[in-house]
C-alpha cells in the first residue's frame, strides 16, 4: 500500500483549491495570487505537516524537471559534513584542512591555509579574498580550482567575518571527497537522495575531477520540498534518521551574520530572525524550512537574473514571513 507521502506526491500535479481544508482555502488562494505576481518566479511547493497545500509552476520547467539549483547546493553539502562527522570520516569540526586533506594544498598556499577548520569552510569564514561575484570567471578558469582559492590573499583571519564565496565550500567538498574516498555525487546519492526516494544528475566537474561544492547541481522542485521537510524535522524523513539531529539543531544556531542580507548564517543554512531556516541559490532558488511552525517550502526561480536581497529574494523573505507563514 501506498504511503501517504506517496500519495501526496503523486497527486501534485492535480493538486487544487478543493483538495484542501475550507478553513485554508481564502489564505492559500492568496498565496496563490501574490505568486503570480512574481514574474522571475517558476515554481512553488508549500507543505505544511504532512499536507501539500500548494504545488504551482506558473512558468519554466515544471515540478517535476531538475533545475539548477545554484548556491542552494552550498547548504547541502553542509549536511553531508554533518555524516562525515558521525561516521568519523573527519574527526571534528575544529579538525584542520592540513590534516583532513594535506594533498588539497598548493606549495604556495596563503599563510594559515593549511589549519582552515572545517568549522571555517562550512560557516564561510575562510578569510580569504572571495572568488565569488566578479571573481567567479577567473577562478572557474583557472586550471586548479582549489588551489587557486588557497592562494587568495587574505582579508580577515580564520574564522573571523563571514566572507561569502563559492571558493570556500569547494575546498570543503574536496575535502569531504579526500577523507571519505567517495565523490560528491557518491555521497550525495548516498546519504541524501536515496534515503529521500530522489536522484540527482552528475554536475559540474573541476579540472582534478572534484565535483563542485556550493555550485550547478540540479533537483527538481519536488526533491527540494522533500528536503526541505527533512531538515524542518530534524533530519528524518519517512521513519528514517537521514542526517544527524543533533547536526540539523546545530546548523540552526547563527555563528555568523550575511553583511548583505544580515540573515544569520549557521552551518551551511541561512537563518531568518522569524524562524526560518533556508538555503539560497542565485536567481531565486530557495529550500526553506521552519520547524515552530511545521511548515516546508520549495521555490525555484528563473536562474539568469539576479535576487538581491534589497530586490526580488527581499520580496521572497517577504513572501515567506507573509502569506506563507499565515499558512501555519
Amino acid at each position: 500500500m501506498p504511503t501517504r507521502r506517496a500519495v501526496t506526491f503523486g497527486t501534485l500535479a492535480a493538486l487544487s483549491l478543493p483538495y484542501l481544508r475550507p478553513a485554508r482555502a481564502a489564505t492559500v488562494d492568496d498565496l496563490r495570487q501574490a505568486v503570480q505576481r512574481f514574474d522571475q518566479l517558476h515554481a512553488i511547493l508549500v507543505q505544511r505537516g504532512e499536507d501539500v497545500l500548494l504545488a504551482d509552476a506558473p512558468r519554466g520547467r515544471g515540478l517535476a524537471r531538475a533545475a539548477n539549483i545554484k548556491s542552494c547546493s552550498k547548504s547541502l553539502l553542509a549536511l553531508l559534513l554533518g555524516t562525515a562527522l558521525a561516521r568519523g570520516e573527519v574527526a571534528s569540526l575544529s579538525a584542520r584542512l592540513g590534516d583532513v586533506a594535506p594533498a588539497l594544498l598548493p606549495d604556495d598556499a596563503t599563510a594559515g591555509a593549511a589549519d582552515l577548520t572545517m568549522e571555517d569552510l562550512v560557516t564561510l569564514r575562510g578569510g580569504l579574498q572571495s572568488t565569488s561575484g566578479g571573481n567567479y570567471g577567473e577562478w572557474v578558469a583557472s586550471s586548479n580550482w582549489v588551489a587557486y582559492v588557497l592562494r587568495q590573499p587574505r582579508v580577515a583571519p580564520n574564522g573571523g567575518r563571514m566572507i561569502y564565496s563559492t571558493g570556500t565550500t569547494h575546498v570543503l567538498g574536496a575535502a569531504l571527497a579526500t577523507a571519505t574516498g567517495q565523490s560528491l555525487l557518491e555521497l550525495a546519492r548516498d546519504r541524501l537522495w536515496r534515503p529521500l526516494g530522489i536522484d540527482i544528475p552528475a554536475w559540474t566537474r573541476d579540472p582534478q575531477g572534484f565535483y563542485f561544492g556550493g555550485n550547478e547541481m540540479a533537483l527538481t522542485p519536488e526533491a527540494m520540498l522533500r528536503m526541505a521537510v527533512m531538515v524542518r524535522d530534524g533530519g528524518a524523513y519517512g521513519g528514517r534518521q537521514v542526517i544527524p539531529a543533533d547536526w540539523i539543531a546545530a546548523s540552526r544556531v547563527a555563528r555568523t551574520r550575511s553583511p548583505f542580507s544580515g540573515l544569520g548564517y549557521g552551518y551551511g543554512w541561512f537563518l531568518s530572525d522569524s524562524g526560518w531556516m533556508l538555503a539560497r541559490g542565485y536567481g531565486g532558488q530557495v529550500i526553506a524550512a521552519h520547524p515552530a511552525r511545521a511548515l516546508a517550502v520549495a521555490i525555484t526561480s528563473d536562474p539568469t537574473q539576479p535576487a538581491r536581497s534589497e530586490g526580488y529574494f527581499g520580496a521572497l523573505m517577504r513572501l515567506l514571513d507573509g502569506p506563507v507563514l499565515a499558512l501555519a
